[in-house]
């Protein structure tokens, strides 16, 4: 999203405030590395969330409120992963719970390295559905 001619953000599909609350509860920073995509060119971007809150956007002060990802190519998704966030992140909505402006939870991946150095990845749960919502809101 090309926002004027000095700012350039890169939105993901999910909210700051759902998924990393710590982030704009108590200005919490975590470990945040593009997945794939090392090998592209760079750029300065600032990272927002989904919701029309206007606290929902992750940034890095060191770096005077950007972040350096790989240029972002819409036909090949940029993936990022927030590491060290700890196991307390549902805690407003709760696992499974309803979260700020019906955002969905996220998918949680559990990525690990085996014995021969191979790194392997498996699905903990996927996205939350509408459908589990609309029934945890009683519908």
């Amino acid at each position: 999203k090309k926002q004027n001619d000095r700012e350039a953000w890169n939105m993901i599909d999910s909210s700051f405030m759902t998924t990393l609350p710590d982030t704009w509860a108590v200005n919490k920073r975590f470990i945040m590395l593009p997945v794939n995509h090392w090998d592209c060119e760079y750029e300065r971007v600032l990272l927002g969330g989904l919701t029309c809150d206007s606290d929902d956007y992750y940034n890095n002060e060191e770096h005077s409120n950007a972040i350096y990802l790989p240029k972002f190519n819409p036909d090949d998704p940029l993936y990022i992963g927030f590491f060290n966030t700890g196991a307390y992140q549902e805690s407003i909505g709760g696992y499974g719970g309803i979260q700020h402006c019906l955002t969905p939870g996220p998918k949680h991946i559990i990525i690990d390295r085996n014995e021969e150095g191979e790194i392997t990845t498996r699905l903990f749960s996927k996205e939350q559905s509408y459908k589990s919502m609309l029934k945890t809101l009683g519908y």
